[in-house]
């Protein structure tokens, strides 16, 4: 298993390496902050708890968050029991630590610069975790949503070095669609991984997953151009272009949209 010293040397030296590309400064400090700390599960071993009473959500949830279904988790547990067994007393657990929340269009889960309270795991609905250089431009880093194509970086919406350390985000996370997700604290991940040998050792199969989506999507967004960058997503994500707006897709790429129509052009005439 991958440690969490070893994960962040690791990407310590990735985001050295991007550093040093000939690349648009300011975007690959963007990029490299991003690769640190934005969306990606790590080993939680012992979680730093913060103490004191922790900031109330700012964002309004549904009401019906007061008296959610028993088996709002179930999903959830599914999840994670398709990669490793969890009985009874995990069950529990994860009944016991989480709790199921809304939000309306164009809310936001989280600012850039505050800090990471909660992960949300997406049941349904659509958001963003986005980036915002010094001149006010903005890169989609994941989208997040919950279908068949979902992977780790869809269904979960964090940025886990501030969820962590409670120091600064990297991201913002704003929902393009009401949104339904399952909320863990860190009191909640803390107690799952301390109370589950099946749940912590679940944490550390998906951290070397998300640890290599998270460097493959640095890596893409540095080293191809922009027609590469759209080829991969033709060949890996292209239920993005049918679920999200020219807009969204182009930031995402890292092109302007009305580059990104000329690329599709080129592409749909075969140039």
């Amino acid at each position: 298993m991958l440690s969490l010293f070893f994960v962040l040397s690791r990407l310590k030296r990735l985001v050295k390496k991007i550093k040093d590309c000939n690349q648009n400064t300011i975007f690959a400090g963007c990029v490299s902050a991003c690769a640190l700390s934005t969306f990606f599960i790590l080993p939680i071993g012992h979680l730093p708890i913060r103490k004191g009473n922790i900031m109330k959500e700012h964002m309004r949830a549904s009401a019906t968050d007061a008296n959610p279904p028993e088996t709002f988790y179930r999903p959830f547990l599914n999840y994670v029991q398709e990669s490793v067994p969890v009985d009874e007393e995990a069950r529990t657990l994860i009944a016991d630590h989480c709790k199921l929340v809304s939000f309306d269009k164009g809310q936001r889960l989280l600012n850039m610069g505050g800090v990471c309270r909660y992960i949300y795991f997406i049941l349904s609905g659509n958001c963003i975790s986005y980036l915002t250089d010094s001149l006010g431009k903005t890169t989609t880093w994941f989208f997040h949503f919950n279908q068949p194509e979902s992977n780790i970086k869809n269904l979960f919406a964090v940025d886990y070095k501030s969820f962590l350390s409670g120091g600064p985000a990297a991201v913002s996370i704003e929902t393009l669609s009401p949104v339904t997700a399952i909320r863990f604290s860190v009191e909640d991940v803390h107690a799952l991984s301390e109370g589950s040998r099946a749940i912590d050792r679940w944490l550390r199969l998906i951290s070397e997953q998300a640890y290599m989506l998270t460097c493959e999507r640095a890596t893409t967004l540095m080293t191809l151009s922009a027609p590469e960058r759209y080829r991969k997503l033709l060949a890996n994500e292209p239920h993005l272009l049918n679920m999200f707006s020219n807009h969204y897709v182009a930031t995402y790429l890292n092109v302007a949209p009305q580059s990104l129509s000329r690329i599709r052009g080129k592409f749909a005439s075969g140039i």
